[in-house]
């Protein structure tokens, strides 16, 4: 029967088919990553991990002749010296905790122009750098570990230091007792200086009043009781005087009216006579 015997035949012959293979796994070796077609990357997966697994076996034994015998059946399979040799000498180490799955393949999104085929993009999932950098961060956790024991020692020795730089309780309180003090002593100074700096002014400010309420009063000031009454009879015989004055003036005025009719009264009486 041939059940399951033209898997990943790719439309083409087995001659064809297997250089297609070799050239695309040597290349897989090289680079560590591909792309290609996602049917050609299928087909590329089993003979890739055939090929890792005759390595482990040549790396886990130790007799020389297993050796030469697992490395010329993958030449007979790749075809190329280089690509084996890189594969057994250097890749190797990267397989020997792994059980299979050596290889992973990512579909891309965008299909290919021209036929629209598929593709994808094939790698080992494993890779020396990878290997490298975790031993890096190893060291690193290392050195991470001595600075935190160094560090307690460290801090050990500050507060040791510190216990025996820590005055006493009672030195402290007596200490800020004086810069009270100080302060309070600063602060009736600089209120001492702000009143004999404030009594001039006073003192400028009150003969200013002084010399207003003089003048003021020099001239606003209210004369004696004595005074007033005299002043107050002198001008009431001043307008006793000023009546009389006027009465007289009055009387003047009225006599030679009474001698003007006095004269006229005759006059009409020899007018009559006449008559």
């Amino acid at each position: 029967m041939r059940h399951r015997k033209h898997n990943h035949l790719l439309g083409v012959k087995t001659a064809h088919r297997t250089s297609l293979l070799a050239n695309l796994s040597c290349s897989l070796i090289e680079n560590g990553r591909i792309k290609t077609t996602l049917a050609k990357a299928r087909a590329l997966r089993p003979t890739i991990e055939k090929a890792i697994t005759l390595a482990k076996k040549a790396n886990a034994t130790d007799d020389a002749a297993k050796k030469v015998h697992f490395r010329r059946l993958a030449i007979s399979r790749l075809r190329s010296k280089q690509a084996v040799k890189k594969l057994f000498d250097e890749l190797v180490e990267q397989f020997v905790n792994r059980n299979g799955g050596y290889t992973r393949i990512y579909k891309l999104a965008m299909p290919r122009l021209g036929d629209a085929a598929d593709m994808a993009i094939i790698e080992f999932v494993e890779d020396a750098p990878k290997k490298k950098g975790k031993k890096k961060k190893a060291s690193s956790k290392k050195a991470a570990k001595d600075k935190k024991e160094s560090t307690p020692k460290a801090s050990d020795d500050s507060e040791s230091e510190d216990t025996k730089e820590e005055p006493e309780p009672e030195a402290l309180a007596e200490e800020s007792a004086e810069q009270v003090n100080e302060e309070s002593d600063v602060a009736e100074e600089d209120a001492g200086k702000d009143d004999q700096d404030s009594e001039p002014e006073t003192e400028k400010e009150e003969s200013s009043y002084a010399d207003d309420s003089a003048e003021s009063g020099s001239d606003d000031a209210p004369e004696e009781p004595e005074a007033v009454v005299e002043e107050s009879a002198e001008e009431a015989s001043e307008e006793s005087d000023v009546a009389e004055e006027d009465a007289g003036k009055d009387e003047q005025d009225s006599e030679p009216e009474t001698e003007k009719e006095e004269s006229s009264e005759p006059k009409t009486e020899e007018e009559s006579s006449k008559d």
